[in-house]
């Protein structure tokens, strides 16, 4: 049985925050799961798949070179340009 230990446990754990009057709402929860692993570990472990198997076939294209955009074609639409290229947001300080 889940307690509410064991739901703020796993919401710490999952960096989420949960309010008093949903803890219920999640145990509830986590016990639907839990017992749905216990059907199938019920399943027999040598039965048979039951759809066919298909062959693996790849589905990519061919790589074959080809002319690409200039780069005022791909600057275009960018809200921020520097220097000729797109200026993304300062990530370190």
């Amino acid at each position: 049985m889940i307690s509410e230990e064991d739901v703020y446990k796993i919401a710490n754990l999952a960096k989420i925050e949960i309010k008093p009057e949903e803890v219920e709402k999640f145990k509830n929860e986590f016990q639907s799961i839990l017992e749905y692993f216990n059907i199938l570990d019920e399943v027999e472990e040598d039965i048979e798949p039951t759809f066919q198997v298909l062959p693996l076939n790849n589905v990519f294209r061919d790589d074959s070179p080809r002319p690409c955009v200039s780069r005022e074609e791909a600057l275009k639409n960018a809200k921020h340009v520097e220097n000729g290229y797109f200026k993304g947001p300062k990530v370190v300080e």
